[in-house]
């Protein structure tokens, strides 16, 4: 299968590498013409779990690409509409987008660029931490879950959203074969939601303490936001009247914090590289919800705040 990942980054690095030692046709989309052609020549290495390399091209531009059968966004949730744009050469009539991006809102952005029958939504509890340009860090394995996206709107009318089972089973299968335990879902909003909790429970704590996935949950402090975070979090995909996969999400989070205790979270990664948060697209969007709905989110919104001041005095900050 012809496949671009759009996004270098940890996960589309991991992914990138994992599929084109699976044997498949991988190429990466990247916006830095200088590490796109440093990964060209050198490739894409792995560490810790089950090291590797692996040979895969990148290119800055779609059309050097083509059209592919599947297309990956793995970029920031604050960079894919621009992405998607700069990937349409390489999606063509039958290419298939699925997304395995953090956060609420990607889908929706996506479906308006290329139409809702193309998206498939996807999560994953892969843990990756970014070592360099090619490089990244396997810090710990989850399953991966995908399945079809749709719009209210474009639900009545199947053939605006309806994607063949088979073709999910297609990349599935795809999946697999590169060692990511994957399912297929029915209701993959409902999975989607269920994975935003966990990163509303991990990632901004994350961030402002700078501790590793596994050490949340040694400290009463640190257990005691993330549950109050998560808990509202819980009430407002309630009042959503969304399900979660899970029946208790506080076990659930101290389930993954445990098989990736030793990964850093991709929050906590982009603060201590001075880089922008998806915040906004994690705490920031409960906060949102839940004014929308009519439901208080105060840890959430004072979490919101937090990562944002501190993306705001990067540099300015004694000790750094």
């Amino acid at each position: 299968m012809k496949i671009a990942i759009i996004g270098p980054g940890a996960l589309g690095c991991l992914v990138a590498a994992s599929l084109a030692r699976s044997g498949e046709d991988v190429w990466l989309l990247d916006k830095v013409q200088d590490r796109a052609k440093k990964i060209n020549n050198s490739g894409i290495r792995v560490e810790g779990i089950g090291e590797f390399s692996a040979k895969v091209r990148a290119t800055c531009d779609a059309k050097d690409i083509g059209v592919c059968d599947l297309v990956i966004v793995c970029v920031k949730s604050y960079d894919t509409e621009e992405a998607v744009k700069e990937a349409k050469a390489s999606i063509g009539e039958n290419t298939l987008v699925l997304t395995l991006q953090n956060g609420l809102g990607n889908e929706e952005v996506i479906a308006e660029i290329v139409g809702p029958e193309k998206v498939v939504g996807g999560v994953t509890s892969h843990g990756s931490t970014y070592v360099g340009d090619g490089k990244v860090r396997h810090a710990g394995k989850g399953e991966t879950i995908i399945g079809r996206w749709y719009t209210p709107a474009a639900r009545k009318d199947v053939r605006k959203w309806y994607i063949p089972r088979r073709r999910l089973e297609e990349i599935s299968a795809l999946f697999k074969k590169s060692s990511f335990e994957t399912k297929i879902s029915d209701n993959i909003k409902e999975v989607i939601w269920s994975k935003l909790i966990i990163n509303v429970g991990i990632n901004a704590l994350g961030a402002l303490t700078r501790l590793k996935n596994g050490d949340l949950f040694k400290y009463e402090w640190t257990r005691n936001v993330m549950k109050q975070a998560v808990m509202e979090a819980v009430k407002v995909a309630k009042r959503r009247r969304i399900s979660l996969v899970y029946s208790d999400p506080v076990k659930k989070i101290e389930s993954v914090c445990s098989s990736s205790s030793d990964n850093a979270c991709s929050m906590l990664q982009d603060v201590l590289d001075g880089q922008k948060t998806e915040i906004d697209y994690i705490n920031g969007a409960i906060a949102a919800e839940g004014a929308a709905l009519g439901v208080p989110t105060p840890v959430n919104s004072v979490l919101t705040d937090l990562v944002k001041a501190l993306e705001t005095g990067y540099g300015k900050q004694i000790g750094r």
